[in-house]
């Protein structure tokens, strides 16, 4: 029995399973040499639906999800043996301080698809812009896209989060699944979203958190930018990001994915 879709509904799906597709897959997507599909999306999605049985996608419902989360873990960690041919080299517009190479490649092999092909700009930095929660949120303000938050800490551990939308002073929590929270402990550990709470972020004048549950944020800013702690959430079932739990600022900055200057 087919299944009718309006234009606006194929639409949406198009929108949703190219990246969705690109983002569970991950390296092995990026090794087959995923290409973007000019072709018409009700074409597309009708010979989506007619594949011979044995196709390598499915669609599940959100129980279905959830159960497979519970038993698989939301941490990814690269081995030091990981080729970097497979990591994808993106094109930094400003210089980072904190980031090398090889972290910078690294980063970019579980950034979503949407970002993939932009350059990254600097919107932020504590040695540029100075050391303030609100100046960091007035820079951002005209933002549209994702951001990069990176920390050096005073142990000199590189470690922060994706946000899904730019960080804004807001009355509850906003942000999607595709936020997550890493940090290079020296190799590089991904803690992507549990499914257990959508606590992505939530701005204060006073404070940033991104993660939250059981009492406690995964990653926590205060006003100055000079303090923060890292705990254990249910967010992102993470570990602590930093050797210590409550550590000491030593340089931040944001970036941001756009063809156009900030």
């Amino acid at each position: 029995m087919g299944v009718a879709y309006s234009i606006r509904e194929v639409d949406h799906l198009y929108t949703f399973f190219v990246p969705w597709s690109l983002n569970m897959n991950g390296k092995e997507a990026r090794r087959r040499k995923l290409i973007s599909v000019e072709e018409d999306p009700l074409n597309l999605m009708d010979s989506l639906f007619n594949e011979p049985i044995n196709k390598s996608w499915e669609i599940i419902t959100v129980h279905e999800t959830k159960q497979r989360q519970s038993v698989c873990s939301s941490e990814e960690e690269e081995s030091p043996g990981d080729d970097l041919d497979d990591f994808l080299l993106p094109e930094l517009i400003d210089r980072s301080d904190l980031l090398d190479e090889v972290q910078c490649q690294k980063l970019a092999n579980h950034l979503p698809a949407r970002t993939q092909g932009y350059p990254w700009r600097l919107a932020y930095s504590t040695a540029v812009h100075g050391t303030s929660l609100r100046t960091l949120y007035r820079y951002l303000s005209l933002l549209d896209s994702p951001v990069l938050l990176v920390i050096k800490d005073m142990g000199n551990q590189v470690f922060g989060a994706f946000s899904s939308h730019p960080f804004r002073v807001s009355n509850c929590c906003y942000g999607t699944g595709e936020t997550f929270l890493f940090s290079f402990s020296p190799d590089l550990k991904v803690f992507r979203w549990s499914g257990e709470n959508s606590y992505f972020v939530r701005g204060h004048w006073d404070s940033l958190q991104i993660g939250a549950g059981g009492g406690c944020f995964g990653l926590w800013l205060d006003a100055d930018l000079c303090r923060g702690s890292s705990f254990p959430c249910q967010t992102f079932n993470n570990q602590p990001l930093s050797s210590k739990k409550d550590f000491t600022i030593q340089d931040l900055e944001v970036w941001t994915f756009s063809s156009r200057e900030i």
